[in-house]
């Protein structure tokens, strides 16, 4: 019987997807993002054990909920891609129940992805830099994998939001803004592009966990700023 690994599910969330969702965190990632808030997710043997029709289960739960917002579920992370045959299970039975469903991903998992993609409805893809020293430099992985994932996605024409965290003194530049709106016009249904500010909500975790914060020394990311530049980000964006 197929299980998967889950970290935690947060019910009513508003910012993972369109409507009221339900978004389940997958346990295991394989990126070390310099930024990343949720270090406790990276583990792939963590959290807990559910099989997919106890996990959706307890997603329906929130149906109600979904069918007056226009919501549905979201699998985030971690990293849902490092789970293919979980996640494969999972999608299949919220298609046969009519629940929206979407992924959070940096594209960067163990394969199978047309297979996910076939059954997803909206991707939030996560972009963590456009330059492949840059990107390796933030994830400690080649960027390879994940532009393989994105051109497969764009192929197969499925509907996308554009998300990325902007650290200041890395990304927060015109420059990058073009080259990122370079990337987004490359894509055929992006229906959303969101820029979220690096913070320091997360740095706490490293420490309970014994581990070093490699960015301790970065300010958190002017959220005006970031918010004047997702605008010009949009614009440049635009075909």
């Amino acid at each position: 019987m197929i299980k998967g690994n889950i970290h935690s599910i947060e019910t009513m969330g508003l910012v993972d997807g369109p409507g009221i969702r339900v978004v389940v965190f997958f346990q295991g990632c394989a990126l070390r993002c310099s930024f990343c808030h949720n270090p406790d997710t990276w583990n792939t043997k963590g959290g807990t054990e559910y099989t997919p029709e106890e996990l959706v289960r307890k997603i329906e739960r929130y149906k109600t909920y979904f069918k007056n917002s226009g919501g549905g579920v979201t699998f985030s992370g971690g990293e849902p891609l490092l789970q293919p045959e979980f996640l494969i299970e999972v999608l299949k039975l919220c298609k046969s129940r009519g629940i929206h469903t979407a992924i959070d991903t940096a594209g960067v998992g163990l394969g199978k992805y047309e297979e996910i993609l076939e059954l997803v409805d909206l991707i939030l893809f996560d972009v963590k830099h456009y330059d492949p020293i840059e990107y390796e430099k933030i994830t400690g992985r080649n960027i390879d994998e994940s532009l393989k994932f994105l051109a497969l996605a764009n192929k197969m024409n499925k509907k996308m939001w554009i998300r990325h965290v902007m650290m200041p003194g890395v990304t927060d530049n015109e420059e990058s803004i073009n080259k990122l709106g370079e990337i987004i016009r490359s894509l055929n249904n992006v229906e959303r592009i969101e820029v979220l500010p690096y913070h320091l909500l997360g740095v706490n975790k490293y420490e309970a966990l014994g581990m070093k914060y490699k960015l301790e020394l970065m300010p958190a990311m002017n959220k005006n700023k970031a918010k004047e530049l997702e605008k010009l980000l949009i614009e440049v964006s635009k075909k």
